[in-house]
């Protein structure tokens, strides 16, 4: 069972990329903090939280710029150093988290992060058994293998589905929010279905 850091978590917000549990994610690092961040989470527990920049706060404070609170907790699966002193990353979603207050700044954030419980259910259970067969099916229309959707978790097929289906950054955010993983896929089935001129979250997005 995955437990909740015991220190503070180097915080990564990033716009537009929301990340989701059991999934992957690849990442550049180029900015100097970002780099200092990858070296020192490469000498502890290689763990960083993403979360998702909140539209146009980059312009009122570069240095760190405002972010959503609700994340996820990731960890460092490949690390590629390169001859430019940057870094390409393979991360892979823990657990969804909740961040908390800020406790450094300099020369990258860190906070103190809470893992949010998720409803349970079972694999066996017909009623997930029956979910599973359409997002088998909504999984290979976004363009993923057939056989990789099926030795997948529901959870992590889900979460996958989530990351590739056609939503704005805030939807999808929603999708993270879900504590029922069969709410989560239902939802994302909805939005994969939508007609392209619905309004969507982020359309009212003021600042």
């Amino acid at each position: 069972m995955l437990h909740a850091p015991k220190r503070p978590v180097p915080v990564f917000p990033l716009p537009g990329v929301v990340l989701f549990p059991h999934a992957v994610l690849p990442v550049h690092i180029f900015e100097m903090r970002h780099r200092t961040m990858v070296r020192d989470a490469l000498s502890g527990e290689r763990q960083i939280v993403m979360t998702l920049l909140r539209p146009g706060r980059e312009r009122d404070d570069p240095g760190s710029p405002d972010f959503y609170p609700t994340g996820c907790l990731a960890r460092f699966e490949d690390v590629e150093w390169l001859p430019n002193d940057c870094y390409d990353l393979r991360l892979l979603g823990l657990a969804r988290a909740q961040v908390g207050p800020v406790v450094r700044e300099y020369p990258y954030r860190t906070a103190r992060v809470e893992l949010l419980p998720q409803e349970p259910y079972s694999e066996d259970d017909p009623l997930v058994q029956s979910e599973r067969h359409v997002m088998l099916e909504l999984f290979r229309g976004l363009g993923g293998e057939g056989e990789a959707g099926r030795a997948l978790p529901y959870e992590a097929l889900v979460n996958t589905v989530c990351m590739a289906v056609p939503a704005d950054p805030l939807e999808k955010l929603q999708l993270l929010g879900l504590d029922s993983v069969l709410e989560r896929g239902r939802r994302a089935c909805e939005l994969a279905r939508r007609p392209k001129d619905e309004p969507r979250a982020g359309d009212g997005e003021r600042n």
